[in-house]
């Protein structure tokens, strides 16, 4: 590692810790219906949303209630997304220069497991992509149905952590808020204006938004080369204030259009991280005790660095068989440069090592490097990532309901250690909760595992004309250790709601297509659907007075428990698929054999 990318990484967190208590005020204001300065600009427009939907502001739901006006959006959103790819081939703004008897105008319509997979994909904030975006959907498709649900699921996460917030706040109360008013404030005081002057900033720094047809260029070597146009910045700004991580091009970040400056990527590593960072001192103010909130936000942050470290470390070393340029025959010292492959150069690794750790502690899925070319160590660092539920930071609102799952389970832990019922900021945590906390740890490792276990031996075709019959792992650009890694990162992704990938699987086939919808299906909502219910118990509860046994929920004592907590859950559950991946693979290295 080197001293000045340690310190773009300090700077880094350094503004971050900055932004978040204004960010967790602003946030704290809207939610709680307090008057902002934005407020003069968006109150009309708010109100009217409210008399056309027939919302009354007041009116509050039980967890009930929420949860199922949480679920009817989704299936609205997710049957909007589908229709409109199915027919995209025959609907207007769709210059794309492929084009057919059927779809004259460019984009052909979607297969039905195609559509199914991206309709999912961006209904759960996921946005895992298995086709190429900027060949394969139209302008109309890109705005009306994947920009339109990167706001609308983003939107939904929040709101769900706010609820869960509000279930630590109340006590005996029956609501935890109204899901329609808390969508409408966050979409219109939250993303809106953020994304607004974001996209304004990565036009300026270079980023395209026009509804131009491709253009051909002539390349220095004397061939043709052909650029896709289109509303890419404002597709840009929500994709990662909300950490939805789709890209308008199969590059995604690393494509100089989404990504023009180091200017503009600092700008959109911070675009990840300040909602989710900001989520944790609105917490603190909400429960009327701050240091809860830094509590969270230390853990969140030791993890965050630790993980940053070992990654950056990691490619930099590279491949020690490759020291001093395969001269040297042990595994002594560092290949010179580092690890370069499928690395933005404009960056390096430090850079790039930081934009993977943050997009895989989000749930975002945008990259500037590709993982599936990261060392076997580099590589476990965002899988583990995401496989602990993306609580560091995590997405917007996904990463503080899926944290305080896990301080249901931390002062579980330690009521057991001393003794007595645990107690978490003046509420009693009982069998309901822990019970609400466990199904949806397991669910998503269910997904995870599963589905991974089944695509790793199970005959099934590699394409959609089911010709030739073979296993999923045909779908692999690698085998061994390597192949294994890019499945579980696969269904790691999807039930994790990230929708990154180690880019060497070929995941547009029906069955992948299937069991990656389904895998984002149950862990998104076999997820939150618990935490609501968690919400809706809490609420109801008395405040009990602290006493001197009462386990202190803000120092560092606890940090370093939920810390544990976290790692220690992930690791008993993950460590045997991880071994048959990246660490198997890393000694794999160490003794010359790649994948």
């Amino acid at each position: 590692m080197t001293l000045l990318g340690i310190a773009q990484i300090a700077i880094y967190f350094a503004i971050l810790l900055v932004i978040t208590k204004p960010v967790g005020v602003f946030l704290y204001r809207v939610f709680e219906g307090e008057h902002t300065f934005l407020h003069p600009i968006f109150r009309p427009v708010e109100r009217l949303i409210y008399k056309l939907g027939g919302i009354h502001e007041d009116e509050e739901h039980s967890w009930v209630r929420y949860s199922a006006c949480m679920v009817s959006l989704s299936v609205f959103s997710f049957l909007f997304v589908y229709v409109l790819q199915r027919l995209q081939g025959h609907l207007p703004l769709n210059p794309m220069r492929f084009s057919t008897p059927q779809a004259p105008q460019g984009a052909t319509p979607m297969t039905p497991d195609l559509a199914f997979n991206t309709a999912v994909s961006f209904m759960t904030n996921t946005n895992w992509q298995s086709y190429s975006p900027d060949t394969t959907v139209s302008y109309l498709t890109q705005m009306a149905a994947l920009a339109v649900q990167n706001f609308i699921s983003a939107a939904v996460g929040i709101a769900v952590a706010v609820a869960m917030v509000r279930g630590f706040a109340r006590h005996t109360a029956k609501t935890i808020g109204n899901f329609w008013v808390d969508v409408t404030r966050c979409t219109l005081y939250i993303l809106l204006p953020i994304c607004i002057l974001s996209t304004l900033f990565f036009v300026w720094q270079g980023s395209i938004q026009n509804f131009k047809g491709p253009v051909t260029a002539q390349t220095l070597e004397g061939a043709s080369q052909t650029i896709e146009q289109g509303p890419l910045a404002s597709q840009l700004s929500i994709k990662m204030l909300g950490t939805n991580g789709g890209g308008y091009f199969n590059a995604n970040s690393s494509h100089p259009y989404e990504n023009p400056t180091p200017l503009a990527n600092l700008l959109q590593m911070l675009l990840i991280f300040s909602l989710g960072a900001g989520l944790t001192y609105m917490f603190g103010k909400m429960v009327r005790d701050t240091r809860q909130g830094w509590a969270i936000f230390a853990a969140m942050a030791v993890m965050f660095l630790v993980g940053t470290f070992i990654c950056y470390w990691a490619e930099q070393r590279g491949n020690p068989m490759l020291a001093n340029m395969g001269i040297e025959s042990t595994y002594t010292g560092s290949q010179p440069g580092g690890n370069m492959e499928g690395k933005e150069v404009r960056f390096g690794n430090p850079m790039t090592a930081l934009f993977a750790t943050i997009t895989t502690d989000a749930s975002c899925g945008a990259v500037i490097g590709m993982h599936d070319s990261f060392t076997p160590i580099g590589g476990l660092v965002p899988l583990f990532n995401i496989q602990t539920d993306e609580v560091i930071f995590g997405g917007v609102g996904a990463g503080l309901y899926s944290m305080l799952i896990y301080v249901v389970v931390a002062v579980f832990i330690g009521g057991l250690m001393v003794g007595r019922t645990p107690e978490y900021v003046g509420k009693k945590i009982e069998q309901k909760e822990v019970k609400m906390a466990i199904i949806a740890v397991l669910a998503t490792s269910l997904c995870i595992l599963g589905f991974t276990a089944v695509s790793s031996v199970a005959p099934f075709a590699k394409d959609h004309y089911w010709n030739p019959p073979g296993p999923a792992t045909a779908n692999l650009n690698n085998g061994g250790a390597h192949g294994f890694s890019e499945i579980l990162y696969t269904y790691s992704s999807g039930a994790g709601n990230n929708g990154s990938a180690f880019a060497g699987i070929n995941a547009n086939t029906p069955w992948y297509n299937l069991t990656i919808g389904i895998d984002m299906l149950i862990a998104r909502f076999l997820f939150i659907i618990p935490a609501l219910a968690i919400a809706g118990s809490l609420a109801a509860k008395k405040l009990i007075p602290t006493t001197s046994g009462t386990l202190p929920t803000h120092g560092s004592l606890f940090v370093v428990l939920l810390i544990g907590t976290v790692v220690i859950v992930g690791a008993l559950t993950y460590f045997p698929a991880l071994s048959l991946g990246p660490i198997v693979e890393h000694f794999q290295m160490l003794n010359g054999k790649l994948f």
